[in-house]
């Protein structure tokens, strides 16, 4: 901090400008106002339920809508409902100087220019817990395994499978060499609760509706798109079960 405050002369307003440089000091991009190409994206939310360790978005509008609705469940100390979701879009809350709505068309309008090479996006979460309150996963250093998959997957080397939420990664294609980790814990870490996430979309349903008119029609897609989906897996559940009642009936009559 006392870096940055002889720098600028000045105590900075506030204390994450102690992150911030110059460009120019950015070798890599110097002369460069294009830019440099970026394959992915990350995001991510301290949940300790719902949301699994990470999943990749369908594609770019999925991914938007992933970024515009991270969020935290209330705790004890914070302000509201424990367990009730605080949404930090895109984690710009405190920052973005204009309607939070415009800022979500924007990044959908990137998705639609001719030609644009996107990024994949990914939703991360570290701190996922189990029954008796303990994290999941480690995190810290052991988070590069779950980046090692990402990367993987922008280079089309790695397996996922779908959900109504997104591209999860098979418990195999983790590279969990000399990772003390329960099967059952990994198990959690990935799972995603069809009847956990239909509740979840209420709230995001009643957090997106306070930007009335302004909001993309792209999220309401996406809010109809996860329900259906979960719709079909239910149905789909209901269809196997009743399947493996009838093929057990059929034993017990046959035996």
């Amino acid at each position: 901090m006392d870096a940055w405050v002889c720098l600028a002369g000045r105590a900075s307003e506030r204390a994450i400008q102690r992150l911030g440089f110059p460009m120019s000091r950015d070798r890599v991009r110097v002369g460069r106002p294009c830019g440099r190409p970026t394959r992915c994206g990350c995001f991510g939310g301290r949940r300790a339920t719902v949301a699994p360790l990470v999943r990749e978005a369908f594609d770019w509008p999925h991914g938007v809508f992933l970024a515009a609705t991270i969020s935290s469940e209330n705790t004890a100390a914070a302000d509201g409902t424990v367990g009730e979701l605080r949404f930090d879009p895109f984690a710009m809350r405190p920052f973005c100087g204009y309607n939070m709505a415009d800022y979500f068309a924007h990044w959908l309008e990137i998705g639609r220019r001719k030609g644009a090479k996107l990024p994949r996006i990914f939703h991360v979460n570290w701190f996922r817990k189990d029954s008796r309150g303990e994290f999941l996963w480690p995190g810290y250093g052991e988070n590069s395994r779950v980046l090692a998959w990402i990367f993987r997957r922008c280079d089309n080397e790695a397996r996922a499978r779908a959900t109504p939420i997104g591209l999860i990664p098979a418990p195999a294609d983790l590279n969990l060499s000399g990772l003390d980790l329960a099967p059952s814990a990994l198990d959690e870490l990935l799972e995603v609760d069809d009847g956990a996430v239909r509740a979840e979309l209420k709230q995001i349903d009643v957090y997106l509706s306070q930007f009335g008119d302004r909001l993309p029609p792209e999220f309401r897609d996406q809010l109809a798109r996860c329900s259906y989906q979960l719709t079909r897996t239910r149905t789909r559940d209901r269809f196997r079960t009743s399947r493996l009642v009838a093929a057990s009936s059929a034993t017990r009559t046959t035996g």
